[in-house]
């Protein structure tokens, strides 16, 4: 299939290599854009855990004074992929959770320590689910430094409207909700509804696909797990469809 990647590099890019081993054809074109600039400094004294729902908190992390202090403490992660790159950053006490920051909830409140230390989130300017404030309502202190920002594409490149114009795209991938409401977005800017709804989706969740409402499309797969391997695995069986 010829599918479009959406997800904010260098994500995109190491994504693009997995979809060609698979036998795909890929196309890039990030919708949201990732910034380190002008962000919150990362302190850590007293912290008695981390919590990472995205790889661009470790990435910020990874730049950061901070990360041999870091090193020491647990970290609760979202989802497989964050898990393993926290630990080739060096951590040894990944704490491996859920894939969305809604169920991650329950899982530290029955692994830290209410009376601890605060927990201290590495997040972005965005949250797709504020859990901090359900933890703090349960008598847990939660820091939020703000380590990256995000910045959401305004409209899609010519070359990438052209071909979902012309149908020359066959699939598109959405790997959190709000890319998916801004990939909505920009279909309807660029009159391309139509054309739009012919292609075949493969959303992270319910969630994403949620988004995609307006463009009423024939074909949605939905990832049977909220991670990147559940939709690598859906791609893996639509090359195998494939002519």
């Amino acid at each position: 299939m010829r599918l479009l990647v959406t997800r904010p590099e260098p994500d995109a890019t190491a994504l693009r290599a997995h979809l060609i081993a698979q036998g795909h054809e890929v196309l890039i074109e990030p919708l949201i854009t990732i910034k380190f600039d002008d962000t919150d400094p990362i302190e850590l004294d007293g912290v008695q855990a981390l919590i990472v729902t995205s790889r661009n908190g470790l990435r910020a992390l990874a730049a950061s004074p901070a990360l041999e202090q870091a090193q020491s403490l647990p970290l609760f992660a979202v989802g497989p992929g964050t898990a393993a790159t926290a630990k080739a950053l060096g951590f040894q006490h990944v704490i491996r959770g859920p894939g969305t920051g809604r169920q991650l909830v329950s899982f530290i409140i029955e692994r830290a320590d209410v009376n601890g230390g605060p927990l201290l989130h590495l997040s972005g300017d965005v949250l797709a689910y504020d859990f901090a404030t359900e933890l703090t309502r349960l008598g847990y202190h939660v820091l939020r430094p703000i380590v990256y920002e995000t910045e959401p594409s305004d409209r899609l490149s010519g070359s990438t409207a052209a071909r979902i114009a012309n149908g020359y795209i066959e699939g598109v991938l959405l790997l959190s909700p709000r890319t998916a409401a801004i990939y909505t977005r920009l279909i309807k800017l660029h009159g391309l509804l139509d054309a739009a709804r012919d292609m075949t989706y493969f959303c992270i969740s319910e969630a994403a696909a949620a988004q995609l409402e307006e463009i009423a499309p024939a074909k949605v797969e939905i990832a049977a797990e909220p991670n990147l391997q559940e939709v690598l695995a859906l791609t893996a069986r639509a090359a195998s469809q494939s002519p």
